[in-house]
């Protein structure tokens, strides 16, 4: 989104979520935890880079018979996460069709866009904050009301799960109009269909919605989550944008853009699930931790398959990032076997060959197998925060467990 505006809209989406939350206090039950902790903060951005570089000796993208036991050294069997949340996403699905509709029909038709059956894409993040609230151990008050507790703790966190897809498709939005972008989804991205005014304007209509089930939770500290989640977003583009090549060509600087541009929503949501369940500090931050890895994995993996996969495969062309002079993490890594690339992303690939000699520094270097194996790593690092969580001998929260592990092994093995 343009900068202006974008630091506009999170101004006011943080403003009037508290607000609401401060002006209009309603009784509601709470699940409430075994012991009252004082959670941990989120770190810091600068903490993220950190742990960044792969420190273990693993293959990236290992047999598919290996399954969980790959990444998380248990013998466990594996989950289909779909199996165990679908009626649920399906719920979901309908109940944002319905969040997204407007009153003028050329909004209401352009932030429907890809919110209609058959384009809304993977609800990835849906079923992994799903997964992630039925992950937890729930102390739950006496007998009788502890449905009416329950149902009103999953109805929260289903909502977290709506806004925080919503947040994702309107950055998705703003995201091809700074890119020009033809294409998402395997179709037409909607600033090609509709133009970029209305394909800006439609992500402003699904933030400002986001904002309004936001404030619905009267919960301070989600909306602090989650609206700091747009502060990072607006961050992350704004970093993207460096015309610094020292900077761009570093790779602390790339992690810490990548977790603001793509992990942070992912790490902040699956903290607010724990958060609005009421869980101590070390579960809401191990939440956090497997939002945080899983993301970077995810986003790691994508630079991979910007190289390796076709446009039929990704939705997208490939070399996309290439094309927008954006540096990435294979680019990043050939850089220290040629150095010549630093010369290429100086002029972000803008002369005729550049992009076609930065491919070949790729291919002839370890580029895009480091790639691949940082993501690993990033995936083992998720599967760790769920290990983390306290023992839970509920058969579902179990089943729950291993599918989030589970994801983070397909995150590393998938080809679109």
């Amino acid at each position: 989104m343009g900068a202006g505006r974008a630091v506009r809209v999170y101004s006011l989406l943080k403003k009037v979520c508290l607000d609401r939350v401060v002006s209009k206090q309603v009784n509601h039950w709470c699940i409430v935890p075994l012991r009252e902790e004082k959670r941990f903060s989120s770190p810091s951005a600068t903490s993220i880079c950190m742990s960044s570089y792969p420190r273990r000796g693993f293959a990236a993208f290992p047999d598919s018979s290996l399954g969980v036991d790959y990444l998380n050294g248990h013998s466990q069997e594996k989950v289909d996460p779909l199996s165990l949340v679908g009626d649920e996403l399906a719920l979901l699905a309908n109940r944002l069709r319905s969040m997204v509709s407007a009153e003028v029909p050329r909004l209401a038709e352009a932030s429907e866009y890809f919110f209609k059956l058959g384009v809304e894409g993977k609800r990835f993040r849906p079923m992994v904050l799903l997964l992630m609230a039925s992950s937890f151990s729930i102390a739950l008050p006496a007998q009788g009301v502890a449905q009416v507790v329950y149902n009103d703790l999953r109805s929260r966190q289903q909502r977290i799960a709506e806004i925080t897809e919503m947040i994702h498709v309107a950055s998705l939005l703003h995201d091809d109009v700074l890119d020009h972008s033809d294409t998402r989804r395997g179709i037409g991205s909607l600033n090609y269909v509709m133009g970029n005014k209305l394909a800006v304007l439609a992500g402003d209509f699904l933030l400002a919605r986001a904002s309004v089930a936001l404030a619905s939770l009267r919960n301070t500290e989600v909306v602090e989550l989650l609206s700091q989640v747009l502060e990072h977003l607006v961050t992350g583009e704004f970093m993207q944008l460096s015309t610094d090549s020292q900077e761009v060509a570093s790779m602390d600087y790339y992690m810490r853009k990548t977790f603001y541009k793509t992990a942070s929503l992912m790490a902040n949501s699956c903290k607010a699930v724990a958060v609005v369940a009421g869980q101590p500090m070390e579960v809401a931050t191990s939440a956090f931790n497997y939002g945080r890895h899983l993301g970077l994995a995810y986003q790691l993996v994508d630079d991979a398959l910007d190289f390796t996969g076709t446009q039929a495969s990704l939705g997208k062309p490939a070399l996309s990032d290439l094309g927008q002079g954006i540096v990435t993490a294979p680019i990043l890594f050939a850089l220290n076997e040629h150095p010549q690339m630093y010369d290429l992303i100086k002029r972000k690939f803008r002369k005729a060959d550049d992009i076609n000699l930065a491919l070949e520094m790729v291919k002839k270097s370890h580029g895009i197998t480091k790639t691949q194996e940082l993501a690993a790593e990033h995936a083992q690092e998720a599967v760790d925060a769920i290990a983390s969580l306290p023992p839970c001998e509920e058969p579902r929260v179990q089943q729950c467990r291993r599918a989030l592990m589970d994801l983070a092994y397909r995150v590393i093995t998938r080809s679109k």
